[in-house]
């Protein structure tokens, strides 16, 4: 069994979609072994996603991030990490297909309602950061 981390963006949490996304989850053989409801720090959302530092969205998705509560949880499932990824959909919502997380759920292509790890590695790297949350 593997295990991956999703978190329930701002947007989708503002509007009311929490339910639906778990529900969806669950649906797809994915069990939610931890699930809080929290605002992110500024400094968890400046780690969690240091790979994107240099990038000029960077600042934008930080403060996106911290706007207000997200749902963070660890996911645990058969191929958890593909599996998650192919129920959550392409990025942009625009490009996502029908009936995935996003096409569902998101707004545009930043406030895109859910992240998922996208390789073993980083499902360990980021369970690890946001486990001072989840514990």
């Amino acid at each position: 069994m593997e295990q991956t981390l999703s978190i329930i963006k701002p947007d989708a949490v503002k509007n009311g979609f929490v339910d639906d996304i778990n529900y969806l989850i669950s649906e797809n053989g994915l069990n939610i072994l931890k699930s809080k409801k929290v605002k992110i720090s500024r400094e968890i959302a400046e780690k969690f996603y240091s790979e994107h530092s240099e990038k000029p969205f960077f600042s934008e998705l930080v403060e996106f991030m911290t706007s207000s509560d997200s749902v963070v949880q660890v996911l645990e499932g058969k191929n958890a990490v593909n599996n998650y990824r192919k129920l959550m959909g392409a990025t942009n919502p625009n490009d996502a297909d029908e009936g995935t997380l996003r096409a569902k759920f998101a707004e545009s292509l930043s406030k895109n309602a859910v992240h998922g790890s996208d390789s073993l590695e980083s499902a360990q790297r980021e369970i690890n950061i946001m486990s001072e949350i989840l514990d």
